[in-house]
């Protein structure tokens, strides 16, 4: 995989594909760069990415959906843990996209790194592990 100038100084290309840092993300959205989150609606529901310019395509609907990517622009591809979103870099760079990374370590290293989120505290999640996590119950009022 070649390289977007965009992402030139950012992440390390591991397994064929450029992965970038939860802060390093961070940097590259502020300079314009759109973070594609796609993680099923299920999981992303509780916690979201603090970032002004984000879409939310469902790995699941990503094929049917490509055309809402632009293919000019810097996109990275966000998920739960860095797993389903490689898959996803693997799919756009077979579709003709160059200007992509991956958010290595996803939501759980962007929380773990402290970075600004998006919670929704109304609702309280379980699962075995946070890449897991799914709506248990509504807060009552």
């Amino acid at each position: 995989m070649m390289k977007s100038p965009f992402f030139e100084n950012y992440g390390i290309v591991s397994g064929g594909f450029l992965n970038v840092s939860p802060r390093e993300a961070l940097e590259l959205c502020a300079q314009g760069a759109i973070l594609i989150d796609v993680r099923e609606d299920y999981l992303n529901a509780f916690k979201k990415f603090a970032v002004e310019h984000i879409l939310y395509i469902p790995m699941s609907e990503l094929a049917q959906r490509l055309a809402e990517l632009p293919p000019d622009k810097p996109l990275i591809i966000a998920d739960a843990a860095g797993i389903r979103s490689k898959e996803a870099v693997k799919y756009l760079s077979e579709n003709n996209y160059f200007h992509i990374a991956n958010l290595a370590g996803g939501m759980i290293e962007w929380e773990r790194d402290g970075i600004k989120l998006i919670e929704d505290v109304e609702e309280r999640l379980t699962g075995s592990c946070m890449c897991q996590l799914k709506p248990r119950e509504k807060k009552k009022a």
